[in-house]
């Protein structure tokens, strides 16, 4: 009798705590998405600019100076995207294939875009999101 008892209680506890992540997964998702559109816009910049820098410049030293910074400004960005995306990933019980992958779309120009596409409707359909 007990035994029905306790896990009654255990069962509610589990029910209780995934309806708490779920109702996390709506701003999670948002913070995904915002910095993986950052994080793909920076890196189209950086992309442009080393372009620039080593293939249409006779002279790399000749580049501006705050070129420099873009490259920070992409890695600032794309830590905060690794941060965002791995708790998403936690919060939707993602394999962790699907987070590497997810995590690495950082770092290929337009396939952060790619990416947020594709776990935006994921994570909406599996949590019937709107």
């Amino acid at each position: 009798m007990t035994d029905a008892i306790s896990a009654k209680k255990t069962s509610a506890k589990k029910q209780s705590a995934s309806q708490a992540t779920a109702a996390k997964i709506p701003g999670a998702l948002a913070r995904f998405r915002v910095l993986a559109w950052i994080t793909g816009l920076w890196l189209l910049f950086l992309t442009g600019e080393m372009i620039f820098k080593y293939f249409i410049l006779a002279d790399k030293a000749d580049a501006p100076g705050w070129f420099f910074y873009v490259a920070q400004v992409h890695g600032l960005f794309y830590m905060l995207y690794l941060a965002f995306t791995i708790d998403l990933a936690i919060k939707a019980r993602w394999k962790a294939s699907t987070t590497i992958w997810t995590a690495l779309a950082g770092t290929v120009p337009f396939l952060s875009f790619v990416f947020e596409h594709i776990r935006t409707k994921q994570v909406k359909a599996q949590f019937g999101l709107a």
